[in-house]
């Protein structure tokens, strides 16, 4: 028996590796982001929060929570080769976040029209690069579904190659726990 079929090698996944890389790097950026947004809503006059609108950000934070169930049950569904399923469910997460993302263009257009702008104060500009940061990773997660979901009505994924669906997942999830950090941060703090 040679040594390397006594020992069983394990491939590198290299595409989680990747994402794992990539998360890091943004995770160094969100924090950042956020140590200068809290210190300008430190800064920043008691009634700064009043303009946001608390009860629409809290049913956004929770349609982007749901997606990211959807994006678990995709992953479940490739894994066991239910290829409607991962369809259905993969679409089900591009509409969710589409629609978090039209919540919060909405939410930009009547924060702007009250006044709240970005040149306005310094919580302003911390606030919308920050949300705006985050919307285009939301935006990104929606381009990388667009591509995902053509190749799962070619039953590209299967219970032995569904990789790409678990490297988007992670993406996802990673969007969504930076939410839940803003919108407790800016939102409820």
């Amino acid at each position: 028996m040679s040594e390397t079929s006594a020992v069983q090698v394990r491939r590198l996944n290299t595409p989680k590796l990747g994402m794992w890389i990539f998360i890091a790097s943004e995770v160094m950026l969100f924090s950042a982001l956020i140590g200068a947004l809290l210190t300008a809503k430190l800064d920043s006059p008691p009634t700064a929060n009043d303009v946001l609108n608390v009860p629409v950000t809290a049913l956004n934070t929770f349609i982007l929570i749901v997606s990211s169930t959807t994006v678990v049950m995709a992953l479940s569904a490739a894994q066991d080769g239910a290829q409607r399923k991962l369809r259905g469910f993969l679409i089900a997460t591009l509409l969710l976040g589409g629609t978090f993302l039209g919540i919060q263009i909405t939410e930009y257009r009547i924060l702007l029209s009250e006044g709240f702008t970005p040149a306005g104060s310094l919580f302003g500009s911390a606030f919308y690069t920050v949300t705006g940061l985050h919307g285009f990773h939301v935006f990104i997660g929606l381009c990388l579904l667009l591509w995902l979901i053509p190749q799962a009505f070619k039953g590209r994924f299967t219970p032995a190659d569904y990789t790409r669906v678990e490297v988007f997942g992670l993406y996802w999830h990673f969007v969504d726990v930076v939410w839940i950090v803003l919108f407790t941060l800016i939102y409820l703090l």
